[in-house]
């Protein structure tokens, strides 16, 4: 270019407001690699190459997208009040006047190849965008707050400001947990994969599918969420546990228990919704029959005893056991319970975390009970024999003891604990009650009603009697109000107390079917009767209960 032309470029570039490096590239008059290498060497400064630079840092929050587009101004990264910023023209002092009074920070220019420059904004801004369709409405969310745990230690040197750090990921984070505490999820799943990053929420006991943005966003959505639960970012190899606790309002704080595992694409990652008021819900609210409710209040209402509540993962037992907790939790009580981990806090109660690396199993747990004058204890699982005698032994000692075990009924509880070695005479001195369940999703109102000839009920198992007695049979419909025609969950139980019958088959060394039977003669509803019974109750439909009771 001779100088003529350097004179009217100059002049256009004037005319149009525009730093001349930006007015030469866009006219195609020089290459931005050319402008980028003459700059470098007019004002003796090095180029920046920004490609490798992890936008999640806390100078690309400093400045509005709206002035990073206006100026193609890349913010690079910020040292103490300092903000470092990519310009092709470093000369431009419009736009390092507009970002200082914008951020109220000192401002530096770093040279960056305008196409650099573009490329790296084009992949940011096209992030930001994903985020920002995937979120949505997200009025209300910058107002979430991470509530303190004075339990947690922070093991991260990353820096990253906990209260907000990449907005469009802060955003999006928040609406989803938002939108999990609203729609009732029990979980929420973050899972990476291939080309996508799938956002999944267990509603009513089953995933749905609520956001899906790029893979390439996974390490950002993950550094967030391990800078809520106070975990170590940097370690991406081993999985992490912790706890995100938030302040939903002045009254209302809900907790997430958070778990890491390290897959071929990236972390995954589960948050378990820790609500405590579903701790506090009345035993009418949980789906018991009248007579299994009596049974329930009865048998923990009693001095000493042992309570077992049985089913799989996700079946209740925790609310089952801190409904029992709720009912003896007073001011003449000594309550101490050792779980794995410790789910919903409780005052009045003295909660202990297992930590089997520290030697606090629940064996050694509950030998310190034993020591601490006890009145009731609950004991989230019983895994082995030690535990088992140990749990035993506070029963038959004058203590309340609740515990769980992983078996389909209850009858088979009693038969878990002959196999793991305990001697039927120590079970049937201490067991009073044994509990099994299952979680079944409740039909929405808008629920119709279906008929089935009457081959198909009795193949369901109810019998002639209620089919004559014409009660009506209902399907999810489903409607904007509901998941799927369903709305909430409800108990199925099997309420069995430890009759003479039952406790001299267990001394004989019965099996689990002979005291399946016995419970069935002496008027115990097993799981699919009671099913059925909320079936015909019109609670749930035969659907669901086929879903939950296939064992």
């Amino acid at each position: 270019m001779d100088e003529v032309k350097a004179r009217e470029a100059m002049a256009a570039a004037t005319a149009e407001r525009k730093p001349l490096a930006t007015y030469l590239a866009e006219h195609r008059l020089a290459t931005s690699a050319q402008l980028a290498a003459a700059n470098s060497i007019e004002f003796g400064v090095p180029l920046f190459d920004p490609s490798a630079l992890d936008p999640s840092q806390s100078a690309v929050r400093a400045i509005s997208e709206e002035l990073i587009r206006k100026h193609s101004a890349l913010p690079l990264f910020k040292r103490g009040n300092k903000l470092f910023i990519g310009l092709a023209d470093p000369t431009n002092t419009a736009a390092l006047d507009e970002i200082k009074f914008q951020t109220n920070a000192a401002v530096e220019a770093i040279l960056v190849d305008d196409e650099l420059i573009r490329r790296t904004l084009d992949r940011w801004l096209e992030n930001s965008d994903a985020l920002a369709n995937a979120v949505g409405d997200s009025d209300g969310l910058d107002t979430l707050e991470i509530g303190k745990d004075d339990d947690l230690s922070t093991t991260s040197d990353s820096g990253i400001d906990a209260k907000g750090d990449d907005t469009p990921v802060v955003k999006f984070i928040n609406k989803v947990l938002v939108d999990a505490i609203r729609r009732g999820a029990s979980d929420i799943h973050f899972e990476p994969y291939e080309t996508d990053y799938r956002v999944r929420l267990r509603i009513d006991g089953l995933l749905k599918q609520v956001a899906k943005v790029p893979n390439k966003l996974h390490s950002r959505i993950a550094a967030r969420l391990k800078v809520m639960a106070q975990l170590d970012i940097a370690e991406k190899r081993v999985p992490q546990d912790g706890r995100i606790k938030l302040n939903l309002s002045k009254t209302k704080q809900i907790d997430f228990r958070m778990s890491t595992l390290p897959t071929l694409f990236g972390e995954k990652i589960v948050l378990r919704i820790l609500d405590g008021s579903a701790a506090k819900l009345g035993i009418e609210k949980l789906g018991y029959e009248d007579y299994q409710k009596e049974l329930f209040i009865n048998a923990v209402a009693k001095p000493y005893g042992m309570v077992l509540v049985t089913g799989p993962t996700g079946s209740g037992k925790t609310v089952s056991l801190y409904t029992a907790l709720n009912i003896l939790n007073d001011e003449q009580r000594n309550i101490s319970t050792v779980e794995d981990p410790v789910e919903i806090r409780v005052p009045g109660i003295n909660q202990v975390q297992m930590n089997v690396k520290r030697g606090m199993t629940f064996a050694a747990a509950l030998r310190s009970f034993l020591r601490q004058d006890p009145d009731v204890i609950m004991v989230g699982e019983i895994r082995d024999l030690e535990t088992a005698e140990i749990a035993i032994k506070a029963a038959q000692t004058g203590h309340m003891v609740l515990s769980t075990l992983h078996t389909n009924d209850a009858p088979q509880t009693i038969a878990r604990l002959m196999n793991m070695g305990v001697a039927p005479y120590n079970i049937t001195s201490s067991v009073t009650l044994v509990i099994a369940q299952r979680l079944a999703r409740r039909l929405h109102d808008c629920k119709r009603e279906v008929h089935l000839p009457e081959h198909a009920l009795l193949a369901e198992g109810f019998t002639a009697e209620e089919i004559a007695s014409g009660f009506k049979l209902y399907e999810p419909a489903g409607c904007p109000d509901c998941t799927e025609g369903y709305k909430g969950r409800t108990g199925i139980y099997q309420v069995m107390p430890m009759t003479d019958e039952i406790q001299a088959i267990v001394l004989e060394g019965g099996n689990a079917m002979q005291i399946a039977a016995a419970a069935i003669k002496s008027g115990v509803n097993d799981l699919r009767r009671s099913a059925l019974i909320k079936v015909m109750n019109g609670v749930t439909g035969l659907a669901e209960i086929n879903r939950v009771t296939k064992d």
